[in-house]
Formats: structure tokens, sequence, C-alpha cells
């Protein structure tokens, strides 16, 4: 073997070597995880403060690391093909071709991309300094590159500019389906990550409870008489209403009525009902949800009537109502059942009207939208443009609805049943 042979070999040795470290610095500086990699450049890593710049600026990383990718892989071919060629003849680009796709393909993509994808945070620290390097070196070529392709996607009516960049929130939101999908979290666990992120999403009226299902006390009644209701409410806190079911003039705090008939000596007739009672807060019914929430923190109240734009009462919202959207129902001993969601012998499934869809969508994980509607009896009206009559029937988005009980214009019991098992 004479020296140029040696030297030949040894280069192409060097590129496929360079090679291995483009393509896996590629495939951990993609795949690893930025939250991870935040927290080491928190607890002071210089070399995590370095492939989070990286990361960042994702194309300029992708851009440099083809350019040195390809650089490598086609002098390390041309060198190979060079070689064969002054010791076999013309013959030796065949062989030139297969031994370098077989070296190329073993040592510098699917063994460099495998480990790094074992380890993709530790590989991504270990190469992020060098990778820089190549970055700052490359950044001419690769804003021409990107020029260029710019430039021809144009031609075909696509802008690079305006594609959607995934948000924060979606893309926790895709991890945490994912990792229930793949079995590592439980449902209960993937539902409340879910309603965290939703909480931006939702107002007052989303979680509300409904003025029809508000439990009141009447400020004319006898004392007696308010504070037998109070403790047969299983609430602390309840409106409190003079002449009209639309004028309340504050909500009592079953505290507060204690001490006052303890006050009183247990005489019930000197207790001032409107006297101990609280103000009653207002508020908007379009109030999004974390903005109530944070109000709630700092008000330090729990309890709020929501409100529509004509000052008319919709229902009543209080701390826990949000809570439970984030964790799921809270069930204490003094909470009363109320039976919303009934499973069937035949698999279907009853339903009160007043069920909000999102708690029918947590309770048998299905899908159904909740856009134009809160519950389910508001989901049927919308979808069928009209209101049905009873053992009227309709089917959308994969399920069977029917109206089995009404109250005049407000549908009060739902049966639904999936489609798919109908047909099987």
């Amino acid at each position: 073997m004479d020296l140029s042979l040696g030297l030949t070999i040894g280069a192409i040795v060097v590129l496929l070597a360079m090679s291995a470290f483009f393509s896996g610095s590629e495939t951990a500086l993609t795949a690893a995880s930025r939250a991870r990699i935040h927290q080491h450049e928190k607890q002071g890593s210089k070399r995590a403060a370095t492939a989070a710049r990286l990361m960042q600026s994702r194309e300029e990383l992708i851009g440099a690391l083809l350019v040195g990718n390809n650089l490598v892989n086609i002098s390390a071919s041309a060198l190979a093909t060079s070689a064969l060629i002054r010791l076999f003849g013309e013959t030796a680009v065949v062989y030139a071709t297969f031994i370098m796709t077989a070296l190329v393909l073993i040592f510098s993509e699917v063994l460099p991309k495998t480990l790094a994808i074992l380890r993709p945070e530790g590989f991504a620290l270990t190469v992020a300094p060098v990778v820089r390097v190549f970055v700052t070196l490359f950044a001419p070529v690769t804003l021409t590159v990107q020029h260029i392709v710019r430039l021809l996607l144009r031609l075909f009516g696509v802008r690079a500019d305006s594609e959607l960049v995934q948000s924060a929130r979606e893309e926790i939101r895709g991890a945490v389906d994912l990792q229930h999908a793949e079995g590592g979290l439980h449902k209960a666990d993937r539902d409340r990550l879910g309603a965290l992120l939703d909480l931006a999403d939702l107002d007052v009226s989303d979680v509300m409870i409904h003025r029809t299902r508000m439990r009141m006390l009447n400020a004319d009644d006898p004392p007696g008489t308010i504070v037998a209701e109070a403790l047969a409410s299983p609430y602390t806190r309840m409106p409190l209403w003079k002449d009209s079911t639309d004028n309340i003039v504050g909500v009592l705090h079953a505290k507060d009525l204690l001490r006052a008939v303890q006050a009183a000596g247990g005489q019930m007739d000197r207790v001032n009902v409107p006297a101990i009672a609280k103000p009653p807060w207002f508020v908007p019914d379009t109030t999004g949800l974390q903005d109530q929430l944070n109000a709630f923190l700092k008000r330090k109240t729990h309890f709020a009537l929501v409100v529509d734009e004509y000052g008319e009462v919709m229902g009543l919202v209080t701390l826990e109502d949000i809570i439970e959207e984030i964790i799921g129902e809270i069930e204490d001993e003094y909470d009363v059942e109320v039976e919303g969601v009934t499973l069937e012998p035949d698999g279907s499934v009853l339903v009160d009207g007043s069920v909000t869809i999102r708690d029918l969508n947590r309770a048998l994980d299905w899908s159904l939208p909740d856009d134009e509607a809160t519950t389910a009896a508001g989901l049927v009206i919308h979808e069928a443009q009209m209101i049905p009559d009873v053992n009227q029937a309709f089917t959308f988005h994969g399920i069977r609805f029917e109206v089995t009980e009404r109250e005049r214009n407000r549908i009060t019991r739902i049966k639904l049943s999936k489609v798919e098992d109908e047909e099987e």
C-alpha cells in the first residue's frame, strides 16, 4: 500500500466520522427535550445554554448540519471512487457506490442516530459547543441556501414564513395525548392535564351552575325557616333573594348564620338574616375561567353570581367549580349525588339534558364538540336546528341522540348510543 492510498483511506475514515457527528448531532438536537435542556440551563450549565440557543434557531441549525453532512459524504465518496479507480479501473465506480453506501448507512447514519435517539439530552449537551462553531462557519452558505429554497417555494405558491408554528400549549397537549395512547399516562391524569390547558379557553358560563339548579333562600321567610333550609342544604353559601328570585340581595354563609343564632341565644326570631348576608358579587358570563380563578384568589372569596349582557342572573360559579374543572368532581360527606349520567344494560347512556358536554366527554371518554353548546340538550337543539319532540332521534358525531323526556320547551332526558355499537 503506497503512501497516497493510505492517506486517502485515512481521509475517508475522518470524513465518515465527521458525517456520523453531523448525523448524530442533528438527531440529538431535534429530539432532545427543550424542557430538560432548560432545566440544565437554569442550573448553570453553559453547554445547556448553547444547546438551547441552537434549538431555538432550528432552521439555521438544520441547514448548517445538512451542509456539513452532505459536504463530507460527497467528499468521502469522491475519494473512495478515485482510489478504487486507480486500483481496479473504471469498473470500480460500481464497487465504490456499494461500499460507500454501506459504510455511510451503517457508520454515519444508523449508528450515530441510534445512539443520539437513546440519549438525546446527553448527546446534545456534548456536541453543542462544536456544533455552534459549524453553525457560525456555515452561516453564509446556510442563509444563501435558505433564500434559494424560499424563492423556489414561492414559485409554487408556498410561503415558508406563513407556516403556523405549534404553540406551547398544543405541543404539551400533543405530548399528553401521545403518552396516554401509549399507555404511559392514565386517563384521569390526561383529563386533569388537558383541563388545565383548556382553562384559558373557557368562560364562567361553561362551568356555572344554571339558575334552574340554584338553591336560594327567601329573605322574607321567617328566620327559623331560613335556618332550617340552610341546614338542609349541602352548600355553605346560598344566594338570598327578596320579592323576586331575580332580585338577589346577598349571599348567606352558613357559618355566619350559625354565629348569629348563637349570639341570639338560640332565639330564631332575633336573628336578622339580611344583616348578616354578604353583598353579592356579580360577574359577566363572558369572564374567562383563568381570570375568574385569579379574581377569586385576589378577593379571597369563593362565590360569584353570573349575569348576562342585560344584567339578568344566569347562574353562579364557585372556586370549587373551577377546581373541579381541573381535577374532577370533589365530593364530601354533605354532597348530594345527582344522577346525571346512567349507563344502561344495553350499552346506551341516559343523560340529563343539563349535563355539560365536557362532563359527558370526561365520563364516557368521548369527544363531542362544545363550541356551540354547553349542555347535552343544547347540543341536540343546535344540531337539529329545532326543539325535538319526545322519541325523536338524531344521529351526529357518531352518536345517536333520542329525546326521552321533555318539559315544555326544555329537553330533560336524552338517550345516547354509539352508532357503531348499534351496527355491531
